[in-house]
């Protein structure tokens, strides 16, 4: 009877430790949670949590009870989840379009509990970062089939923010009108632009009459308020979710492959070590400066992703330079030897992001 009184006391004493460590790390906790809302990050990141556990289980010495600490630090982490998303649930986050456009489905799935606010384009939804409206913006780089989003690189270029954050979305194209409409029923379909191009083999084989709209999102909510069987939209499940219409057919996109990479863009550049960094640069008007400042990038032991050119609106016959580096130039000797290396045959250089590659939403 002794040993059960010692071993309740013992679990009392140490039940008391634990609750103060537990108040000591939902202080850091919370620390954490602002961070994220300042530079834009999302409170889920599978990678970092899988790392934590692998990490915290060496310190478990009994392999007994080892297995009993998995469930144990993961109850733990959803607790300090659900207290970031408290925290968080004031977070506004800016996307150009209308609800249902893809920029409000990448903005919800990369930040469920913040406040979507909408914005006419990315200008306008650039700018309410800046001004403070907002907390962050969602915008897209670049689709795997139309290029890069020539008017977000140059918002990057000559604006204030930084990416925090590149997240791929897969686009998929639906047949989307009112309940109880067949394929048979449809004689027009509205979408798009670039969604009426890329489902333009299915449109043809059913023989249906495609009418331009200024983005997917507005065309399903012109279906819906038209109330036409006849009628149907070009876009995702989620949108015709939204405008209460049903899918009449999956994906009739012609390719499989159509993806949109969104950066996510805030006030503060994040100092978590990524394993991708962007800049930007120009360089003299010269022979061979572009060459040089590839050299200097390369002769670091740095690769680039991405290398893309933009005609400067200010300056006629003069560009910059968009580039995506395999590696973090913050965190590293290297990295900092290299800027500083570039800074000397650049005119303009700028470093406005990091974000780790594969993020898929």
């Amino acid at each position: 009877m002794d040993k059960l009184i010692q071993a309740r006391e013992a679990i009392g004493a140490l039940d008391k430790d634990i609750a103060a460590l537990f108040e000591k790390r939902m202080e850091a906790v919370r620390i954490i949670a602002e961070y994220k809302k300042e530079r834009g990050l999302p409170v889920f990141d599978r990678d970092r949590e899988d790392q934590l556990i692998r990490k915290n289980m060496e310190y478990i010495t009994d392999e007994e009870i080892k297995e009993f600490y998995v469930p144990f630090i993961r109850d733990t982490m959803d607790i300090s989840k659900r207290f970031q998303h408290r925290i968080l649930q004031g977070a506004n986050i800016a996307y150009s379009g209308v609800e249902g456009a893809f920029a409000h489905i990448a903005a919800g799935r990369i930040f469920p509990d913040g406040n979507r606010m909408s914005y006419p384009n990315f200008r306008a939804a650039y700018e309410a970062v800046e001004k403070g409206e907002c907390d962050c913006a969602v915008i897209p780089i670049e689709n795997s089939r139309a290029g890069e989003v020539g008017e977000t690189l140059d918002l990057l270029f000559s604006g204030s923010l930084y990416v925090n954050g590149v997240y791929s979305l897969d686009i998929r194209h639906n047949l989307i009108g009112l309940k109880g409409a067949t394929e048979g029923d449809i004689e027009e379909v509205i979408s798009h632009r670039q969604a009426l191009d890329q489902c333009c083999d299915y449109i043809r084989s059913q023989g249906y009459r495609s009418t331009a709209c200024e983005n997917t999102a507005r065309a399903a909510k012109l279906v819906s308020d038209l109330g036409d069987r006849t009628k149907a939209a070009i876009a995702s499940r989620e949108t015709a979710e939204l405008y209460h219409l049903q899918v009449i057919r999956e994906n009739i996109n012609e390719a499989s492959d159509n993806t949109t990479r969104f950066a996510v863009v805030s006030r503060t550049l994040s100092k978590e070590k990524r394993d991708h960094s962007i800049i930007v640069f120009t360089v003299p008007d010269k022979a061979g400066a572009l060459a040089h400042a590839i050299n200097v990038i390369g002769h670091h032991g740095y690769s680039m992703r991405h290398i893309k050119s933009r005609a400067m609106k200010d300056l006629k016959w003069t560009y910059y330079f968009y580039v995506e580096i395999v590696g973090d130039l913050q965190s590293s000797r290297r990295g900092k030897f290299m800027m500083e290396e570039l800074s000397e045959c650049c005119d303009r250089l700028k470093m406005i992001g990091t974000f780790d590659a594969g993020r898929k939403i």
